[in-house]
């Protein structure tokens, strides 16, 4: 498990590469929050699909604020990687807050973005509305 932020470090080309050759059973999952250390992965990624960045390495992206569909795509996910070897699954989700003291993310977005997440994709909103329907 790394962050968008890591999926840039040249580690994780190395492994994943290791992983296919040699089909290991990993599932390589990405937690997509959109913003890495203090900017956007916009400004730090040439590709943000980061589910695809597997090369010949299958991928696909979930909506990692649905708790559901996370333990779904991980169960699934999980038989898939014994039978064919490795697997990039990215989870977008978001961070409310900065990354850490030194990033109170309050200088790459706006307040107004940060309500309309918690507004329309909150988990924890999601989660008691599948359970109330």
């Amino acid at each position: 498990m790394y962050g968008d932020g890591a999926a840039n470090q040249g580690q994780l080309a190395e492994a994943s590469n290791m992983a296919g050759l040699w089909k290991l059973p990993i599932i390589y999952l990405c937690e997509n929050n959109t913003y890495g250390m203090g900017t956007s992965q916009d400004r730090a990624a040439y590709n943000t699909k980061f589910y695809s960045r597997g090369d010949r390495i299958p991928g696909f992206k979930i909506e990692a604020q649905n708790v559901l569909m996370v333990k779904e795509a991980i169960k699934w996910a999980g038989k898939y990687v014994l039978e064919n070897g490795p697997i990039f699954l990215e989870a977008l989700t978001y961070r409310y807050h900065g990354h850490s003291m030194s990033d109170p993310g309050i200088t790459y977005r706006t307040k107004e973005e940060i309500a309309e997440v918690r507004a329309t994709r909150d988990p924890v909103e999601i989660c008691r509305k599948m359970l109330l329907d």
